[in-house]
């Protein structure tokens, strides 16, 4: 199956959504920190509800420790600045969804480490900022388990 990362996400909320969408679309979810709450934060635990139980979730301390525990697998920025549109891409078993914190997207030096073809985006209205951080993941996540006929496992 395939791998969501959020790179330091700072809205627990967010966090505790995404949890609850990897638990049932079967992904495994990758915090990459600092994050912007505590792990504990009721919101967190709210959002997720009992799903945290049912989900895969590993943290890592940086983006270099994400990285090379993701060596070998294709990751995909999910950003506004990218070019390819999330649905031009054909998604692979165990390819990884990379999203940015909700206040600043992805930084600079981790857009450098992504070949521009894998920086997607959903498309949008004109003007607008971007869409809200879990409804991002599910997005492109179901798209991804759909090119896939929704089935697998990790």
């Amino acid at each position: 199956m395939f791998h969501i990362a959020l790179h330091t996400p700072v809205m627990a909320a967010n966090t505790g959504n995404v949890i609850r969408l990897a638990a049932n679309n079967g992904c495994h979810l990758h915090l990459i920190e600092p994050l912007g709450f505590d792990f504990e934060e009721k919101k967190l635990r709210r959002a997720g509800l009992d799903y945290h139980d049912l989900s895969r979730v590993t943290r890592y301390p940086d983006f270099a420790a994400f990285a090379e525990a993701m060596a070998g697998r294709r990751i995909f920025a999910c950003t506004t600045k990218g070019k390819v549109s999330y649905t031009d891409v054909n998604y692979a078993a165990d390819d990884v969804l990379l999203f940015g914190s909700e206040t600043a997207g992805l930084p600079p030096e981790v857009m450098d480490q992504i070949d521009p073809a894998r920086r997607v985006r959903i498309p949008m209205m004109p003007n607008n900022r971007s869409l809200n951080l879990a409804n991002a993941v599910a997005i492109i996540s179901y798209e991804a388990w759909r090119q896939h006929n929704f089935s697998g496992s990790s």
